[in-house]
């Protein structure tokens, strides 16, 4: 099964929904759970918002790696 890559700033993403990897257009949801539209986190965060992720992520990796290893 192919994985689509998830865009990191998408010039419209106010047009998608991003929930799930359907990226459905806004008028047209097709999970049906009746909910809104997931907005990106470009739309909640700004553009930079991926700036500090995998700082954070790696750090969780390690804290994890090391509890392990114990």
């Amino acid at each position: 099964m192919l994985v689509k890559k998830f865009p990191i700033n998408p010039s419209h993403p106010e047009r998608l929904c991003w929930g799930c990897d359907r990226y459905c257009p806004t008028q047209s949801l097709a999970c049906g759970n009746g909910a809104d539209r997931t907005p990106h986190p470009a739309e909640l965060f700004g553009e930079h918002w991926n700036d500090e992720a995998p700082v954070a992520v790696e750090e969780k990796l390690l804290k994890v790696t090391h509890k392990v290893e114990r």
